[in-house]
């Protein structure tokens, strides 16, 4: 823990991007200096801006207190998970920031191709001792390559463990493989950020949604005891693998 640490304060002073170890499958083609491969847009992803945008939370917490920061950060159409899903905004509108954040570190980034849109999963520890993990999803609600990106997290959850989860000295980043055609796999799942100025709709006990390319999907399902399911999935070129599933049971709801 204390090298990814190490790692973050590092990135805050301006090498993270060569810090970050990537993981992505073979280029889709040789001669990269030709225009990218379809679906347009697929060469942005940058797991860097997602790493930039989940520290800055975590830091913002801190200095400003916890569901300030939350506001701050969210979406218009964020979950959060209390355990039922709910819409992030509304729950913490006028909340008070409690004494002390919990505190957190990103250990794994994953990407979808249309640079967009991300996802951090890491470690958490809060007030009082307890340990945990969390998991993110992130969108810029701007354009790939906009002078002013506007990251925002749209999903968010977390649950207690145990014992603290460990990650490598190294904070890993997978980037989904970006040839084929997720899209057509997906059926109705929303592809990327709704248009803006559209009022989010209450969510439902279980849903899905994906980025405007189609190749990262995250999935929700809450059970009628409160247990819940929260998985996201890369596409690897013909099908979906499932990078990160987390499973809280009812009585850690």
């Amino acid at each position: 823990m204390m090298g990814t640490l190490r790692l973050i304060a590092a990135l805050l002073v301006g090498i993270g991007p060569l810090a970050v170890q990537a993981q992505s499958g073979p280029p889709p083609r040789e001669d990269r200096r030709g225009p990218p491969p379809a679906p347009p847009g697929q060469s942005y992803a940058n797991s860097s801006a997602v790493l930039v945008s989940e520290i800055a939370f975590a830091r913002l917490a801190q200095d400003k207190g916890q569901w300030t920061a939350f506001r701050e950060t969210a979406s218009d159409d964020a979950l959060m998970f209390v355990p039922k899903p709910v819409l992030a905004q509304a729950w913490l509108k006028g909340r008070a920031d409690p004494a002390q954040a919990v505190k957190w570190q990103p250990q794994k980034l994953f990407m979808a191709c249309d640079g967009r849109t991300g996802a951090s999963t890491g470690a958490s520890q809060f007030p009082g001792g307890a340990v945990g993990y969390y998991t993110t999803v992130w969108q810029n609600l701007e354009k790939p390559r906009a002078k002013k990106p506007d990251w925002k997290w749209v999903l968010d959850h977390g649950s207690l463990l145990k014992e603290p989860r460990t990650g490598d000295e190294m904070i890993s980043s997978r980037t989904a493989v970006c040839t084929g055609n997720p899209k057509a796999a997906l059926g109705a799942i929303p592809f990327g950020p709704p248009p803006k100025g559209e009022k989010p709709a209450a969510p439902a006990t279980s849903g899905a949604r994906a980025s405007a390319d189609g190749t990262m999907v995250w999935r929700w399902d809450v059970r009628a005891d409160g247990s819940r399911s929260i998985t996201i999935e890369l596409w690897n070129g013909t099908g979906f693998d499932t990078v990160v599933r987390d499973d809280v049971p009812a009585e850690a709801a």
